[in-house]
């Protein structure tokens, strides 16, 4: 029988799906659900060769970010000294591309992938983030025939806007890029994510694309006259949906929020779940101590909290062996401390202090609740996951993570609001230096 590698004793690695310049993508498997997942591994010393970090950055915090039925959803990120582990979902259906490969779609299946389409792109500028490579390859299908959309790798965040509130980046795939992308001048990524999202929707029901030409100069004249026709099996509401997608002034262009009121958009639509939570944290592990994950305790009861690997502590705890030099979304100071109160005391003053904020607080199994902001933000709501691990029998760490809102709001609720509410049970903090308080690191390995 064949020998299957495990990864940090959660992932079995089986066969290949697919390699690029500095990635191998593979089914997985989580050992303690039997779930499939997608692994991409990556080269560090790859990534950097090729000047890549800050998209390899930019895509994890993106992904982050966007928690949706309709995006391909990230599960986890590990790292070793010399590669990165991103843990995705796996979606088994295939490329959205493969579909209309084989000739158009009906129009009720091409409404229903737009639909979800526009619900996971809505979804994305609410957080301020932009796809920028919106097409049928990279939108994925799964087992019930739901869209997914894959591949940020081309996205941007808000930090990427110049002075002049635009973005300045040539990128995306020739036949469906916006006009003003192509034109230099600067675009608002949003507005160019929605004429994409038209050229895929004529694409869904006509089986080709709205412009093409096998000389690139004359593709270019086309899109930026928005010159294109539409097949005589069009229907009239299609029609004119696309024509008012495929706008080439940006101004001009429909919005989602007019997109949503229009009839033939509407026609069977669902509401889709609205999803709090987030994808697991960063956790940086070298390859000397993968070992300890084989033995760690995964034990789910209720009457402890779980145990906190002492190597993931120490990671946590210690800059030298965070992700701060690889990832924005690692466990920032002010998001992790330690205390020797119970876990039950811990999680009895957390709860008292949200409240005491107006935070609704949901309490989740396994030492872990849910907190969210009474006010709409800059990003929506924010939401926070505060969760209690054991590191040995009388030390317990504590960890905010962001499960949704904006990051300078939730920078605020953890140093102006939780610090101070949460003193009396609070030891240290982590990143506020080596002073009283520091854990000892051979207490937590006995």
């Amino acid at each position: 029988m064949e020998e299957r590698t495990v990864l940090f004793g959660k992932y079995e690695v089986g066969k290949l799906l697919g390699k690029g310049t500095f990635a191998k993508v593979y089914h997985g498997r989580q050992i303690a659900t039997n779930e499939s997942v997608a692994i991409k591994v990556i080269s560090k010393d790859q990534v950097k060769k090729e000047g890549m970090m800050e998209q390899i950055k930019r895509e994890i915090e993106v992904m982050r970010l966007v928690r949706h039925p309709n995006i391909v959803e990230l599960k986890e990120v590990m790292a070793t000294k010399t590669k990165i582990f991103v843990v995705m979902e796996y979606v088994k259906g295939g490329e959205l591309f493969g579909k209309v490969a084989k000739g158009k779609l009906k129009e009720d299946q091409a409404r229903k992938y737009f639909q979800q389409l526009i619900s996971a792109v809505d979804f994305c500028h609410s957080r301020g983030v932009s796809h920028r490579d919106l097409k049928p390859e990279n939108l994925l299908i799964d087992e019930n025939e739901d869209l997914k959309i894959s591949d940020f790798g081309l996205s941007s965040l808000p930090e990427q806007l110049r002075n002049d509130g635009l973005l300045h980046t040539q990128c995306g795939t020739p036949a469906y890029v916006a006009p003003e992308v192509l034109r230099k001048k600067g675009y608002d990524g949003s507005k160019a994510d929605l004429w994409s999202c038209g050229v895929v929707l004529f694409v869904l029901l006509a089986g080709f694309l709205p412009f093409q030409d096998e000389n690139l100069m004359k593709m270019y004249r086309k899109i930026f006259k928005a010159e294109f026709e539409c097949p005589p099996w069009f229907s009239t509401e299609a029609k004119r949906l696309i024509s008012k997608l495929l706008v080439s002034d940006p101004e001009k262009r429909i919005t989602i929020p007019a997109i949503m009121r229009v009839p033939w958009f509407r026609k069977g639509m669902k509401k889709p779940e609205e999803f709090l939570g987030h994808p697991e944290g960063v956790c940086e592990k070298s390859e000397e101590t993968d070992a300890q994950s084989d033995v760690q305790n995964e034990s789910n009861k209720s009457s402890s909290p779980k145990f906190f690997n002492a190597f993931e502590f120490i990671s946590s705890m210690s800059s030298g062996f965070d992700l701060s030099n690889l990832f924005e979304t690692k466990r920032k100071a002010g998001s992790m401390f330690t205390s020797k109160c119970s876990a039950a005391a811990i999680m009895t003053k957390i709860e008292v202090a949200a409240k005491g904020l107006s935070f609704k607080v949901r309490k989740l199994k396994d030492f872990k609740l849910r907190m969210q902001g009474p006010n709409e933000g800059r990003k929506g709501r924010l939401s926070v996951t505060a969760e209690v691990f054991a590191v040995a029998p009388e030390v317990a760490v504590v960890e905010f993570i962001k499960s949704s809102g904006d990051t300078l709001e939730y920078a605020k609720f953890c140093e102006e609001d939780v610090r101070p509410a949460l003193k009396d049970i609070v030891w240290t903090w982590q990143g506020d230096g080596d002073g009283e308080g520091k854990v000892d690191c051979d207490q937590l390995q006995q």
